[in-house]
């Protein structure tokens, strides 16, 4: 009996005991229950992004931000560390990204290798402009596709139309770690992520390092793997040909290098209506005289300079500007000229400078930019045009033409811009039908170009050292209104004569008379050839023709030398008439001649010496 109590006892705290450890069971059991919930549902809220772009060009990102913004909701940009920008969608939860991943990938709206991943990924927000969508709470339900539009609209207005402090609103990238490096399964991987655009870049940051000479296509063949594997190998990786994510950062990173210190940023300039990357670190904003927005230099040793183009108008005001553009000095002649009905380029380069000009017309309204660049540093002016060309965007409104009315005024100056100037000017007229033209040898000697009137280029085809004469052709036939008629027979001393020319070398847009006396035939030093004249002229006049009453050629004026004695003002030399004769004939040209005619009033005499008489100009 006393045995059977003792295992009835003993069966008793046996269950008991059971009892206990299924009841601590369970509640162990509640706890990793409720743990495993509550982890769920914090991984549930959690951010998470639906990457679907990266480029190594904060403008190609914006650019395609703005697109994607057009037909889908949540659009955001993001910087990824060492240059590089990403476009994602979100944020979501973790389930419903990828219900919106998998329905715009069915879609064909976003790219295949569109990939999920967390908020740690990205860095600072700059699409849209203000937004912070990293602190934004992640969304439980898909966005509807029917409203995908309008946010982006509403994004797009907010960020042309939010005001601001100064006229023209930068945006300065931070700086960011590099990111780390992968094994070459995972390099792989990335790399399969990559857009076209962005292994084209690839490419061209390879050419750039001297291992790519192959078509920029973007696709890595053996080629493209050749020369990635000569690159790792030149900085000290192993040369597998793929590369991580931190070699194409550091590729990317040598390509880009060239543009340290320019400060590459977008600049939204709301007068002038136009958005683009300039090159802050070296330019700056002075002033707006229309239809220019001058940046200046900032930097005197480099002296690059921007000028944003901004006016109202039709192909008519279109194709003045262009002309009007080439009579500048910050466009070098040489170089390639291109118009066509909506737009023009102009590219001009000479030792010093190296000028680019783009200009369109659309919506009523002409836009453009010009960029100035040092001559010699041609690598660093390629990739600033490069960034320039491709961020160039238009904002709403043109420059108002009464901008820079109140500038000082100057006759050299076209809106604050200095016109092309020749180093000399001196005068000339035509001595035969073709537009052949006599001036003095001063006005063509060591030019690098002679022009007829501004517009038409002209070459020496003869000279003479001894009686001052040069001939020129022009390039082009011309048809003159009136040809010299070089007086045969000897004029009386005493009798009345008139100087056409330019005296103040082309600042007046036509020749002026200046009239004198023939003061004797020959020179102070008993020169046949040379005739003195009573008649005080101005340095222009020089090479301009001497005329009788009677509107017949007496002769060329000679310019006052360098080194002759002191002279009254009103002593004057002149070639005589056979003289410039002798060397047209040398020339092989031929002359009109004839003996005196009746006088002709002064308003007919001026009337022949103006159809005559042309500016000749030597430019450097």
């Amino acid at each position: 009996m006393r045995q059977t109590g003792r295992n009835a006892r003993q069966k008793r705290g046996q269950g008991q005991i059971s009892t206990m450890t299924r009841a601590l069971s369970t509640l162990v059991f509640t706890i990793l229950l409720t743990l495993t919930a509550l982890a769920t549902g914090a991984r549930a809220q959690e951010q998470v992004w639906i990457q679907i772009e990266a480029h190594p060009s904060l403008s190609t990102a914006e650019n395609r931000a703005r697109n994607f913004a057009r037909g889908l909701d949540d659009v955001n940009g993001f910087t990824l560390g060492s240059g590089w920008y990403g476009i994602a969608l979100g944020p979501y939860t973790e389930q419903a990204a990828q219900q919106v991943m998998t329905r715009l990938r069915a879609q064909g709206r976003i790219p295949r290798d569109s990939y999920l991943t967390r908020s740690d990924s990205y860095r600072r927000q700059f699409y849209p402009v203000g937004a912070s969508a990293l602190s934004a709470p992640a969304q439980a339900e898909p966005a509807s596709p029917e409203t995908a539009n309008e946010p982006a609209a509403e994004t797009e207005s907010a960020e042309v139309t939010q005001p601001e402090a100064d006229t023209a609103q930068t945006e300065t990238p931070e700086p960011q770690p590099e990111p780390v490096d992968e094994s070459p399964a995972e390099a792989r991987r990335s790399e399969a992520r990559l857009s076209g655009e962005e292994r084209m870049q690839l490419q061209v940051a390879l050419r750039w390092a001297g291992f790519y000479d192959a078509a920029i296509d973007g696709a890595f063949g053996r080629g493209t793997r050749g020369s990635m594997a000569q690159w790792q190998e030149a900085n000290g990786y192993e040369p597998t040909g793929i590369l991580t994510t931190r070699q194409r950062a550091e590729l990317i990173g040598q390509y880009n290098a060239v543009l340290d210190g320019l400060d590459m940023r977008r600049v939204a300039d709301r007068e002038a209506g136009i958005e683009m990357v300039l090159p802050m670190g070296v330019v700056a904003l002075e002033k707006y005289e229309y239809p220019f927005a001058h940046y200046s230099s900032t930097d005197p040793q480099l002296g690059a300079r921007v000028l944003l183009i901004s006016q109202a108008g039709n192909r008519d005001t279109l194709h003045g500007l262009y002309d009007i553009m080439q009579t500048l000095e910050i466009v070098p002649r040489e170089g390639p000229r291109d118009r066509d009905a909506d737009g023009f380029t102009l590219e001009g380069r000479n030792d010093e400078i190296v000028s680019f000009t783009r200009a369109t017309l659309s919506g009523g309204e002409i836009k453009g930019f010009t960029l100035v660049w040092p001559a010699g540093d041609e690598e660093r002016r390629s990739r600033v045009l490069r960034e320039m060309r491709s961020s160039f965007s238009r904002l709403p409104g043109v420059l108002d033409p009464a901008s820079g009315a109140n500038a000082e005024q100057d006759i050299d100056l076209v809106s604050g811009l200095e016109i092309r100037k020749p180093k000399l000017s001196r005068s000339g007229f035509y001595v035969n039908d073709g537009g052949a033209v006599v001036t003095t040898l001063e006005a063509v000697e060591s030019c690098g170009r002679i022009t007829i009137d501004h517009d038409y280029e002209a070459r020496l085809v003869a000279s003479d050292a001894e009686s001052g004469v040069a001939v020129l052709r022009p390039a082009t036939q011309l048809a003159p209104m009136s040809v010299a008629a070089f007086r045969s027979d000897m004029p009386r001393l005493k009798s009345e004569v008139a100087v056409s020319g330019y005296s103040f070398e082309g600042v007046l847009p036509g020749p002026t008379m200046t009239y004198g006396s023939l003061a004797d035939l020959r020179g102070l030093g008993g020169e046949d050839r040379v005739k003195r004249l009573a008649l005080a002229h101005q340095p222009g006049d020089a090479g301009g023709p001497v005329l009788d009453t009677g509107g017949s050629v007496l002769g060329m004026l000679l310019p006052r030398r360098e080194g002759d004695r002191e002279l009254p003002d009103e002593v004057s030399f002149a070639t005589d008439a056979s003289a410039i004769r002798a060397v047209l004939d040398g020339a092989g040209l031929s002359a009109q001649a004839r003996q005196a005619t009746r006088s002709v009033d002064p308003a007919e005499l001026s009337k022949i010496a103006a159809g005559m008489t042309v500016l000749v100009s030597c430019w450097e």
